[in-house]
């Protein structure tokens, strides 16, 4: 089976922005140009244009997106919050994609962002406007999709109501988000099945977190009902803070790599060394 059409996407940014340790600059440029070189991505997740406060881990993105050296066609994506981020992440000709957490959960929005989600919808316009004039594009990650841990209304219908009104002012790319573990294999399949049908030329990306034993077959889900995009984190590292589970993580992208035959274990060593030597101080705790 020939699996061309797939596309991975790494979200370094994802796996490391809730470490205690500073990472220095340097050891986050090499690291990311070693994935760059390794032409095995669509896309890396490499940092992101929010208050230094908020994600002190990511308040050197802007050095270290200009010591990364894109040699291929992998595009670069960064996390805003506001319009200054965006007006920040603009400035920088490497990056390609500017992603928001847009959550379909009320509860999950406020705490996310310290506001609801209409007036998160008014900040994407607002965004997407500042964007549209430029060679970049927004991507907002549908967060909450497959449910949520706090009794808000959720439905699969939910999903395709918002990706409407965000397609609506000129959003095309979109990430379905498993924001706390709630997705199960029949969910993955209910929601991205009806994705796919309501929106045949969209090809979004998804971004599960799950068990060791669950993952594959999560993927799997994925893949039957369509899904030609996914996110993972190398080690599934990251995982998701309010799981209340330590062995939920986001997907591994290791096993996507292997799962749709785009690098060997031994291509991937290189890389899964080097992720250790990034986090090594922490990585007993994960």
């Amino acid at each position: 089976m020939s699996y061309k059409d797939i596309q991975i996407v790494d979200c370094v940014r994802d796996a490391i922005q809730a470490l205690d340790r500073h990472i220095p600059v340097q050891q986050k440029i090499d690291y990311i140009n070693l994935l760059l070189s390794s032409n095995a991505f669509a896309c890396l997740d490499v940092g992101s244009f929010v208050s230094p406060k908020a994600v002190p881990q990511m308040a050197d993105t802007a050095s270290v997106i200009a010591g990364l050296q894109k040699t291929n066609d992998t595009k670069l994506s960064v996390i805003v919050a506001n319009e200054r981020g965006v007006k920040e992440a603009l400035e920088y000709d490497q990056i390609d994609y500017l992603g928001y957490p847009f959550s379909i959960s009320e509860t999950f929005q406020q705490r996310n962002t310290h506001s609801s989600i209409s007036e998160s919808f008014e900040l994407v316009k607002a965004m997407q406007d500042l964007t549209a004039a430029s060679n970049k594009e927004m991507l907002l990650y549908i967060s909450m999709a497959f449910g949520n841990p706090y009794d808000d209304p959720w439905h699969a219908d939910l999903v395709l109501d918002w990706i409407q009104q965000l397609q609506d002012f000129g959003i095309n790319n979109f990430s379905i988000a498993d924001t706390t573990a709630e997705a199960t294999t029949s969910s993955i399949t209910e929601v991205f099945s009806l994705v796919n049908q309501h929106f045949p030329d969209l090809n979004p990306g998804i971004h599960l977190h799950s068990r060791p034993e669950n993952a594959l077959a999560k993927i799997d889900a994925a893949y039957d009902a369509g899904c030609r995009r996914f996110e993972g984190a190398i080690l599934g590292y990251g995982g998701c803070p309010f799981a209340q589970d330590n062995l939920v993580g986001n997907m591994p992208t290791e096993l996507l790599l292997r799962r749709f035959e785009k690098s060997s274990i031994e291509e991937l060593q290189p890389i899964i060394t080097a992720f250790q030597e990034l986090v090594k101080p922490t990585i007993s705790h994960q």
